[in-house]
């Protein structure tokens, strides 16, 4: 009975710790791109 209770208890607590190792449950829709940095022109030479 101990043994059979000590078995359910292991598997339960990796089963647990399983759990967390899923990565990222929701993903995002489409990545979002990236606004092009303005371009300033080049100081005037003197």
């Amino acid at each position: 009975m101990k043994t059979s209770r000590l078995a359910l208890l292991l598997l339960s607590l990796v089963l647990v710790a399983a759990c967390g190792t899923k990565g990222p449950l929701v993903l995002p829709d489409k990545a979002q791109k990236p606004e092009p940095a303005e371009q300033t022109e080049p100081p005037a030479a003197p």
